[in-house]
């Protein structure tokens, strides 16, 4: 028993377990068989993991068993079949949908990998892919949002059942014809499933490749325009300017002007110098009137010979000088009101307001006009509305500077004043500081001294009392010494000395 699903990527065959699922087969070819599943989409694509369909709705919360068709929306769901238990071992295996009560309406799955063992026990595998297993790698590449929802659409375009056990039950309306989609169903949001999204697609190996290059260029562009490098990113140089390098470091811009002026009106013409040296960096610029005539300057000048140096000449890439509207800006103008080539100043960028000058090099006049640009900004076009003034006569001079003489005078008494109070100040808080710690000093002795009085009494009367104690028993212990000499002095001691005499005697 085995049911054909012709996809829009491709056909897969498919063979149910009639004899270990006969309520899910059953439920699966009927439905086939009234054209239920034709143009469900592919809602839930997971690499590697499952592709779900069987959604009429495409949102993966509808769809509806067979038997609904026969006994109403009481029967939209069935139980699930359990025994014999078969586990998602198989790549391609095809396994109804819990819908989370452990029924299962119209909704299946294809699996996308092996030894899939959590989903055994939670859906019921009916069957299993035969034949168009490459059509599965395909769904299974396809590009999904974060929703495992393909960009494109992948759908179920028709079914046709191969073979088919079971008799049709009673009151089941089978349609002659597969129906026609309606406009809900082919209105996904997405990319429709037959466009075309290959735009190269017809297209010669050169012309993918040129039109490669341009879309990166585009990018480029947009990203120098990001950064400031360029004013646009549609902008573009100027066709009617040559760059002209490799020159010799005698050819001047009179010369250029000269050799390349046969070939039309030229606008201008400059060799760019070194700003510090004034010397030639062998390359320059020429700009004519007409485009026609910069083009014929191209072909022909290439490689000519000057000033024993082979030129090479080409269009300038440079758009330095070009504005939004795409027209050329000279910010550089020569004497006779031509436009002047030159290399970009990098010290014009550093700040005037920022040099160090000492206070001793500029008078008191100059400080209070500096103050005053820095309030203001250091603006070149700012015009001046004071008078320049008169030069002063020797006398007033002098008396200037006898005056300026006092005043720095005046201040440094006023700094010494000022640093002998403060140092009288600190003396004083110090010689303060001092009595206080030396108060605390004697107070804290005095204390220590009478701690240590109160403990050495107690340490004399404790020793005065264990040597009375001391005294006592030994007295004790002599009194009872004494009474046992005598009564043994009385019992041996005479029969001892006798014995010595004797003894002695004898000898």
């Amino acid at each position: 028993m085995a049911v054909l699903l012709e996809t829009t990527l491709g056909d897969i065959v498919v063979d149910l377990y009639p004899e270990e699922r006969p309520r899910c087969c059953l439920n699966f070819l009927k439905l086939c068989k009234i054209k239920y599943y034709n143009y469900c989409l592919f809602h839930s694509i997971q690499t590697d993991f499952m592709a779900q369909t069987g959604d009429p709705t495409g949102t993966g919360k509808g769809g509806a068993s067979i038997f609904s068709k026969l006994y109403g929306d009481q029967a939209k769901y069935f139980e699930m079949e359990t025994s014999p238990r078969i586990k998602h071992t198989k790549k391609g295996a095809v396994s109804m949908v819990n819908n989370g009560s452990e029924c299962h309406g119209s909704q299946f799955f294809f699996t996308l990998a092996e030894n899939l063992d959590y989903l055994d026990g939670q859906h019921t595998v009916f069957g299993e892919v035969s034949e168009g297993m490459e059509i599965l790698m395909k769904i299974n590449e396809a590009i999904c949002d974060k929703e495992n929802r393909p960009y494109q659409d992948i759908r179920i375009n028709h079914t046709v059942i191969l073979d088919d056990p079971y008799d049709d039950p009673k009151g089941l309306e089978i349609p002659d014809r597969s129906p026609e989609p309606s406009k809900e169903q082919l209105e996904s949001g997405r990319i429709g499933a037959d466009e075309e999204i290959d735009d190269t697609k017809g297209m010669a190996a050169e012309e993918v490749e040129e039109r490669f290059k341009e879309k990166e260029a585009k990018a480029k562009a947009q990203i120098l325009e990001m950064i400031g490098d360029l004013p646009d990113a549609d902008v573009k140089p100027p066709e009617n300017v040559l760059f002209v390098c490799k020159l010799n470091p005698v050819t001047t811009s009179e010369d250029l002007e000269i050799i390349f002026s046969r070939f039309g009106k030229i606008n201008s013409c400059e060799v760019i110098k070194d700003k510090v040296t004034d010397d030639s960096l062998q390359y320059a610029f020429i700009e004519f009137e007409r485009e026609e005539d910069c083009e014929e300057a191209y072909f022909k000048m290439d490689n000519v010979l000057i000033d024993e140096r082979r030129i090479h000449v080409d269009f300038s890439q440079s758009v330095a000088k070009v504005n939004k509207q795409g027209k050329v800006v000279w910010e550089h103008q020569k004497p006779d009101g031509r436009p002047q080539y030159k290399i970009k100043d990098q010290t014009s960028r550093q700040s005037k307001k920022y040099d160090l000058v000492l206070d001793d090099d500029v008078p008191s006049s100059s400080k209070s006009a500096s103050r005053s640009r820095h309030r203001h900004g250091d603006s070149e076009e700012r015009v001046s509305s004071k008078k320049p003034k008169r030069r002063k006569s020797s006398k007033s001079e002098s008396s200037d500077s006898e005056q300026e003489r006092r005043r720095k005078d005046q201040k440094k008494k006023k700094k010494r004043r000022d640093s002998s109070s403060e140092d009288e100040d600190r003396n004083r808080r110090k010689d303060s500081s001092r009595e206080d710690r030396d108060r605390r000093d004697r107070h804290r002795g005095q204390e220590d001294r009478r701690e240590r009085s109160y403990r050495d009494e107690d340490r004399y009367r404790g020793k005065d009392r264990e040597r009375g104690k001391d005294r006592e028993r030994d007295s004790r212990g002599n009194s009872r010494k004494d009474k046992y000499r005598d009564r043994d002095g009385d019992r041996y001691g005479g029969r001892s000395r006798d014995r010595y005499r004797d003894e002695r005697d004898r000898r």
